[in-house]
């Protein structure tokens, strides 16, 4: 119990991440031990690899940068960082497919190219909390605090939260020029203005990063599909939890191949932007 008297000390929000640190041990220390277990059958078969006799048509997607555009869901810090609230059941797989550096390396050739950026974050305002139902991890979401601002107009204690962009976007994304829509509340950009700030810009072409793969990364691939754009996923700019339930990202991955335009490695995604400047 903290005895401090000054008023602006936020002594919900600190016991609830406090609260995630301790009372998610157990499920971190199983997801650790899924990753070792997945890292040790790796030897024989990496269940990420690429499927050596692939049945699905190969992709023929080609960048057009005048009408193409680079999404990044959620680059904040409860997803990315070792700080944020997830980190215990998604940081295996964020550092196993070098997640954080990979969506700096297309945040700086989208950029370079002078195509569209646009970021699509979620963040959650105390009206949220008073939701009458939820699914299983929206109910987490809301019990630890993840992406929880003070409201929509307001930014006091955003800066470093876990609601934040990661330090090393920020010169992307506070750049002037980077679009950051009204945010999504559960998975998609159903529930935001993504798709019209995207055709506002005369954008029908999307390279998809950011967190996380089997949630809002995957949703937001499905609904920008479904209005009509087309889109390359980067498999290695997105991650996902590891638990006991399991494997996020190996479920993502599945649907991408299955669903996506393309699905591309960033060093893949890199040499599209390029080869069409």
């Amino acid at each position: 119990m903290c005895n401090c008297d000054n008023p602006n000390h936020n002594h919900g929000n600190i016991s609830r991440r406090t609260a995630l640190r301790g009372g998610l041990a157990a499920t971190a220390a199983a997801a650790t031990t899924m990753a070792g277990a997945t890292a040790a059958s790796a030897q024989v078969a990496n269940p990420y690899a690429d499927p050596e006799n692939s049945v699905l048509p190969p992709s023929n997607m080609k960048l057009d940068l005048s009408r193409a555009a680079l999404v990044v869901t959620d680059p904040q810090v409860d997803f990315l960082s070792p700080e944020g609230v997830t980190w215990g059941v998604v940081g295996a797989s964020v550092t196993e497919h070098n997640t954080v550096e990979n969506i700096e390396t297309l945040f700086k050739a989208a950029k370079a190219a002078d195509i569209t950026v646009a970021v699509s974050p979620h963040y959650y305002y105390p009206t949220d909390h008073g939701w009458k139902f939820e699914g299983a991890l929206e109910k987490l979401m809301h019990k630890i605090g993840m992406f929880d601002r003070p409201g929509p107009l307001n930014l006091d204690g955003f800066e470093g939260s876990g609601a934040d962009w990661m330090p090393q976007y920020k010169k992307y994304i506070n750049d002037g020029k980077t679009i950051v829509t009204s945010p999504h509340k559960v998975y998609g950009n159903d529930t935001n203005d993504l798709s019209l700030q995207l055709r506002k810009q005369g954008v029908d072409q999307v390279i998809l990063s950011g967190m996380s793969a089997n949630l809002c990364t995957e949703s937001h691939m499905r609904e920008l599909i479904e209005q009509g754009f087309e889109v390359a996923v980067v498999k290695d700019a997105t991650a996902a939890a590891i638990i006991p339930d399991g494997d996020g990202y190996l479920a993502a991955l599945t649907n991408f191949r299955f669903i996506a335009n393309a699905v591309w490695s960033t060093e893949e995604a890199v040499a599209q932007i390029q080869a069409a400047s």
